[in-house]
């Protein structure tokens, strides 16, 4: 009988030094849901984990930003438009679009809110099938040069869990072709279309590759024993490859 590791036991092992120092900023809307899984796999990767609330005027001297899943105000309006206008994202959508650079990850929830902030193209849209699903999620790393996807291997097929029914992503035949021209297709859904996206484009990036958003919870595959199938840690790669961004900018 195998034993199930303890968490956290085997994820990845004690955090190298010159990782002490960096500070990624997890944002907390009304409504989220994911911002504590999200600072544990900051932590894990090494980092220190910096709560935001909405509200905030200021990003706290971070080096990156999480803006994690959930349903950010209920998704009443709909989903992540009332928080594009929260105080804290103007903050972080200057730094995004400035010298600097920062990076920033939006997951599910925080997808949205990057469209809506204009931050990424395109839209989400309720899922073609028009339920909830919730499932691991093989996905293809399509661009391995990003702020959050340098970890792996171009091609790379990586399983995370995916939960939504706003998943759907939509841009016009414009913008899709020049997603794909650019390369700024960052992940693509393999196996089977969850919710309809066009082109199987289940993440993308901003042109300078300082920007990431996906569907699906990397969040959530970070530790041996409690991701896909109970092995996955595919998901850690988000967290590490912004760290090995930092270093390099350092």
């Amino acid at each position: 009988m195998t034993e199930t590791p303890l968490i956290g036991s085997l994820a990845s092992g004690a955090p190298r030094a010159e990782l002490s120092g960096a500070r990624i900023g997890v944002v907390t809307f009304p409504g989220t849901l994911d911002d504590r899984d999200a600072a544990r796999a900051v932590r894990l990767s090494g980092a220190t984990a910096v709560e935001l609330w909405h509200a905030d005027t200021e990003l706290a001297d971070v080096d990156a930003v999480v803006i994690p899943g959930g349903f950010s105000y209920g998704d009443y309006l709909r989903a992540g438009a009332i928080s594009r206008f929260a105080p804290l994202m103007t903050r972080i959508v200057d730094a995004a679009n400035s010298d600097a650079k920062l990076p920033v990850l939006g997951i599910c929830n925080g997808f949205q809110i990057l469209t809506e902030a204009h931050l990424l193209p395109g839209s989400m849209i309720k899922n073609d099938h028009l339920k909830f699903l919730c499932r691991d999620q093989v996905l293809r790393v399509e661009n391995n040069t990003t702020a959050w996807t340098n970890a792996y291997a171009a091609g790379q097929e990586i399983t995370v869990p995916l939960k939504n029914q706003d998943g759907q992503y939509i841009a016009d035949e414009k913008t899709l072709d020049a997603l794909e021209a650019e390369g700024r297709v960052a992940f693509r859904y393999v196996g089977m279309n969850p919710n309809g996206s066009r082109r199987d484009i289940a993440g993308i990036t901003n042109a300078a590759g300082n920007v990431v958003g996906l569907m699906p919870h990397p969040e959530h595959a970070i530790e041996h024993g409690y991701g896909p199938d109970h092995t996955g840690t595919d998901g850690l790669g988000f967290f590490t490859s912004v760290l090995n961004t930092l270093l390099g900018g350092k």
